[in-house]
């Protein structure tokens, strides 16, 4: 079947999470989308962030050994990520008793989608030392529902359900997001995989832009963790800018409801409506 952006695909899985596992081959797997994975741009393709989340969850699973966690999650998007059937393949880069690069990719329709990589690194206790300069943001009871839908079209931000500072907007806010979805259907969640499978929906809680006239989509998604996640809800401190040539940023402060944990970063590709092909 040929991909057409401006449609759902035909093969979409139904069930009450973002991806069905048809097949594992080696460190191959086979999955198809469900509309919950459904973009906000293009009504065929996925959003970044589940794709992040299904990306994380085989990389996480990888030889994975006791004593050593991801701590960095770089993901690189090539094009179009199509909705419907896609195979992940991961693979070591880089092996190491206390040090390793991993790296997942997403193929669909023949064409490789998004190159991820991530470094795990031995944990030891550091508790004697550890020490957080970021500051925490508002608690989800001190935030007030926020209708993503209003905003942004698509499968998964109707998956969402969102509270936010109401002062957020311009370029700048704070958001807690959670869903109530597995990533796969049938296998395990884990904190992590359910945190970062949410991380790039930075870009659209406080955009600097007007999305009904402006297109920015991310080409890049960079995660990095001082500590693990935990728990089921993602904090956002969002800033975003924008230059004079076409390209923006979108930086956040990740939190966790015990406060933040990490730091993610994405460059925009800025352009009116009229031209918002990759």
């Amino acid at each position: 079947m040929s991909f057409a952006p401006d449609r759902l695909p035909e093969d979409l899985a139904e069930a009450e999470a973002y991806y069905v596992l048809d097949a594992r081959d080696g460190d191959t797997a086979r999955y198809r989308s469900t509309v919950h994975a459904q973009g906000a741009w293009n009504p065929g393709e996925q959003h970044m962030a589940p794709a992040t989340g299904v990306l994380v969850h085989e990389l996480e699973r990888f030889k994975a050994r006791e004593g050593l966690r991801i701590v960095r999650v770089s993901l690189d998007i090539l094009g179009l990520i199509p909705g419907g059937g896609f195979t992940v393949t991961t693979r070591m880069v880089r092996p190491g008793r206390t040090i390793e690069l991993i790296e997942a990719t997403l193929e669909a329709h023949g064409r490789t989608s998004i190159v991820a990589r991530a470094w795990r690194l031995a944990t030891g206790d550091t508790s004697a030392v550890a020490h957080v300069q970021e500051p925490s943001i508002p608690g989800p009871r001190k935030c007030v529902e926020r209708e993503l839908s209003a905003r942004w079209p698509g499968g998964y931000i109707a998956s969402l359900t969102g509270l936010g500072d109401p002062a957020s907007g311009g370029g700048q806010g704070t958001a807690w997001l959670s869903n109530d979805l597995e990533m796969v259907d049938g296998e395990e969640t884990t904190p992590l995989v359910r945190l970062l499978g949410m991380v790039d929906t930075a870009n659209g809680v406080a955009p600097r832009l007007d999305p009904r006239a402006w297109a920015f989509p991310n080409v890049d998604l960079q995660i990095h963790l001082f500590r693990a996640p935990i728990g089921r809800r993602l904090g956002l401190r969002v800033l975003q800018s924008v230059g004079e040539d076409g390209v923006g940023l979108t930086s956040s402060v990740l939190h966790d409801e015990q406060g933040p944990f990490g730091r993610a970063e994405q460059i925009l590709t800025v352009r009116e409506q009229a031209a918002t092909s990759r």
